[in-house]
């Protein structure tokens, strides 16, 4: 099966979107409305609801609402734990809705694995740091987290919709990072004398 560049440049549009879950549930979703709403990017048909005004409205809303309340210690943390499930749901979401040319099957397989996944891998790497920042900082770097995400969120958003090459280059990045903190925090097994 080979790709033609529009479902190639749509999966990873979709994917860039997903990465941006991960960090953030509204605002790629946010964003995707806002671009399909000005034509900029075309949703499958059963998904062109979400570029309506009444969607951006909606999703805007959720948008402030989802970032301002990151910015509350313990609410971050309860946040967090119906965020993993939500995000692999969002990022399945947003993958769909911008693959184009696809069987049905493939694109919703390739929504499941690598739109869900990659939302659900990252979202479950920021609720650690988040947990792991409460736990040493009894919460007060959380803002600092929560900005962070913030900002990685809508510039991957950014960078998904208008230059989806640099998107999926820093997918390749966060997925690098995260691989690299979490080995470095992998507890050492303790070495036998021989």
């Amino acid at each position: 099966m080979s790709f033609s560049p529009e479902t190639l440049f749509s999966i990873i549009i979709g994917i860039g979107l997903a990465a941006s879950v991960g960090f953030r549930i509204f605002v790629p979703l946010f964003a995707l409305s806002i671009a399909s709403y000005y034509g900029i990017i075309p949703l499958n048909e059963s998904w062109e609801w979400v570029g309506s005004s009444t969607a951006i409205v909606i999703l805007g809303v959720a948008t402030i609402v989802e970032i301002l309340a990151y910015f509350i210690p313990w609410l971050d943390n309860l946040l967090d734990t119906v965020a993993v499930p939500l995000a692999a749901v969002a990022g399945t979401a947003v993958m769909v809705s911008t693959v184009a040319n696809l069987d049905p099957t493939i694109t919703w397989a390739l929504a499941i694995i690598a739109g869900g996944g990659t939302a659900a891998a990252i979202k479950g790497s920021t609720s650690t740091a988040r947990l792991t920042s409460t736990a040493t900082t009894a919460g007060i770097a959380n803002p600092v987290i929560s900005t962070v995400e913030t900002g990685t969120s809508i510039i991957m958003s950014v960078f998904s919709i208008f230059i989806p090459i640099v998107a999926i280059v820093c997918v390749i990045i966060i997925f690098w990072l995260i691989f690299r903190v979490f080995k470095l925090l992998k507890p050492k097994k303790a070495q036998i004398n021989k």
